[in-house]
This record gives structure tokens, C-alpha cells and sequence, in this order.
């Protein structure tokens, strides 16, 4: 029986994946309260924290609700929209309108006392930096390919002659890009040294060894428990027709297992979605880590498995 203290969700209205996890939640009897900072702050609902020395109090207020901010116990930080600013302003003030929004109220929910956060925003962000991933799954144990990151032309095609049988090219971050004016998705994609030129010299590219595999795994962590996914696709990046590939679960192996724990720790995460290249040895590579990656697309025993971890996750609130 849930103690009357709500669950704070902070997710776009568009949300399915958050749906399933939210209707476990309402079955067990845990108050939720759902809530788009980025829109719904410009939408009517309102937003106040008062700070003394002697306490902090803090007030969402709602068309439906008034929240008492003290009393959260967890705050599940899915997919909110982006800090935009009111449409109906012009472009200076709705830049400010946004900054102050994203360093105000997202300042108040990330400064929740006393609340569970999966994950809290600041270990989210910290956790998405390419190179912070590859450091920390060095120091945890991984195996990690052969990777520079380099805005040197020179250093880039020398890696590329290397023998590593093989390099492919990955972005570093997931930035949107258009080609004639149409969205276009940067793949992961094999290249060669004469395909590198001065044009590196602009930001840095990451260069990786190509990992002679046999499959991809997803490992989907929620608190102490793991979902191995096996994915078994015709293309370099699963991605990129996910039509075409088959997921079937997959035990996680023991070292891998405590790789990840002590990756969680480090990052101070509760939720991660971990890639793999597995080799026809049964190396398990990493290759990156999304502390807030997509879980719905995988078998439906998965998912649901997955949901009912994050639903224990935010009905247990915080480690007393």
C-alpha cells in the first residue's frame, strides 16, 4: 500500500513508453503526478521554492493540483520537451524566457530534498559525454575497441591505417542534421584513411576499431537488475533498419554483470541502457552507455520486465 507520497514524472505528453510504467504505478495505489516543464510551464501550471536557513519549500501548482514539493518521493526524469520559451514572444525574450526557465525550474526539480531521482538531470548529462563513457568503462573493467577522439586530420587518417581490421566513424553526439532540407540521421559507418580529410580539423571526430562481431547486445539496467537483449542485424548500426533485425534475451555474463554495477555506481546512475559488440569468442565489447536510452522497442517479456523495475524503482523512494 503506497504511504501517499507521489511520484514525479517529468515526460512530453507524447510519451507511450512512460504510459506503461505510470498505469503499474496506479495499480499499486502510488500517487503520480505528470509534468512537461518545458510546455506546461507556459500552459498555466506555475512553479515556486522558497529558501531559509531554517528550510526550503516548494509549490507545483496545477489546472487539477497543488503539489507539495517536499513530499516527492520519487522523480522519474524520462523525456521531457526542451526549455523553449512562451511561442508568443519574440526571439530575445523567448531565448531568456528558456534560459531562465531551464536554470530556475529545472534547478528547483533536480533540488528536490530528500527525493529518489532516476536519473537525476545532472548525472544524466554527465553520463552522455562520449569520452566520460569510455573512461569509465576502462576504469570498470569493460573491454573496450581501440578509440581516438581527434580533430587532427593527420592523427585521424593514422588511425585509420592502423591494422585494426577495420575503423568506422561515430558521432559524438546525436546532433540534428539536414540534407536538403530533409532530417538525416548520422550513422555509424565504416570509413578508410583517403576518406579523411582537412575537414576533421572543424570538431572533433571519433574513430573506432571496427569489433569483428558476431552480434550487438542491449543490456537495459534498473537498479541491480539487468535485461540482456541480443541483436542479430545485417547492418554495422542496428539502427538504421531495425525492421530487418531479431532481439531475443540473452543471459548477461558475470563479469560483464559487475562491469555494469560498478559503472552505475560511478556514474551515480539507476537507469542505463548499455550497447555491446559480441565476438564469436564471447568478448563482450562496450560501446557506449545512454543513461536514458529507449527500452519499449525490445520483446514484450523485456519490456514488461523492465517496466515493473522502474515502477520498484520510484515506489520505493529513496534508501533510508
Amino acid at each position: 500500500m503506497s504511504d501517499g507520497r507521489p511520484v514525479l514524472v517529468l515526460t512530453n505528453p507524447y510519451d507511450v513508453t512512460a504510459d506503461g510504467v505510470l498505469r503499474l504505478l496506479a495499480d499499486r495505489r502510488v500517487p503520480v503526478v505528470r509534468l512537461d516543464p518545458g510546455t506546461d510551464l507556459h500552459a498555466g501550471a506555475s512553479l515556486t521554492a522558497t529558501y531559509r536557513t531554517g528550510g526550503q519549500r516548494g509549490t507545483l501548482r496545477t489546472a487539477s493540483r497543488e503539489l507539495d514539493l517536499t513530499r516527492v518521493r520519487s522523480v522519474w526524469v524520462r523525456r521531457p520537451s526542451p526549455y523553449e520559451g512562451p511561442p508568443d514572444q519574440d526571439d530575445q525574450n523567448r531565448r531568456f524566457a528558456a534560459e531562465q526557465s531551464f536554470w530556475g525550474a529545472g534547478g528547483i526539480l533536480a533540488s528536490l530534498p530528500g527525493a529518489h531521482y532516476v536519473n537525476h538531470p545532472w548525472n544524466n548529462r554527465a553520463a552522455e559525454f562520449k569520452p566520460a563513457q569510455l573512461s569509465t568503462a576502462r576504469r570498470c573493467g569493460f573491454l573496450l575497441p581501440d578509440t581516438v577522439i581527434t580533430d587532427d586530420p593527420n592523427e585521424a587518417r593514422e588511425f585509420a591505417t592502423f591494422p585494426h581490421g577495420g575503423v568506422v566513424y561515430k558521432p559524438l553526439w546525436n546532433t540534428p542534421y539536414r540534407v536538403d532540407d530533409q532530417p538525416h540521421s548520422v550513422w555509424v559507418r565504416e570509413v578508410h584513411g583517403a576518406e579523411i580529410t582537412d575537414a576533421v580539423s572543424v570538431c572533433p571526430h571519433m574513430f573506432q576499431a571496427k569489433v569483428d562481431k558476431a552480434f550487438d547486445v542491449r543490456v537495459t539496467a534498473a537498479g541491480d537488475r539487468l535485461f540482456g537483449v541480443r541483436i542479430d542485424s545485417p547492418d554495422l548500426d542496428w539502427r538504421y533498419r531495425q525492421s530487418l533485425m531479431t532481439c531475443t534475451p540473452i543471459e548477461v555474463p558475470e563479469p560483464v554483470a559487475r562491469a555494469v554495477a560498478a559503472y552505475l555506481a560511478e556514474m551515480r546512475l539507476i537507469y542505463s541502457a548499455f550497447d555491446f559488440a559480441v565476438t564469436t569468442s564471447d568478448d563482450w565489447y562496450f560501446l557506449e552507455c545512454n543513461p536514458n536510452g529507449q527500452w519499449a522497442w525490445q520483446p514484450a517479456e523485456t519490456t514488461a520486465a523492465i517496466a515493473h523495475a522502474i515502477a520498484d524503482q520510484l515506489e520505493k523512494g529513496p534508501d533510508t
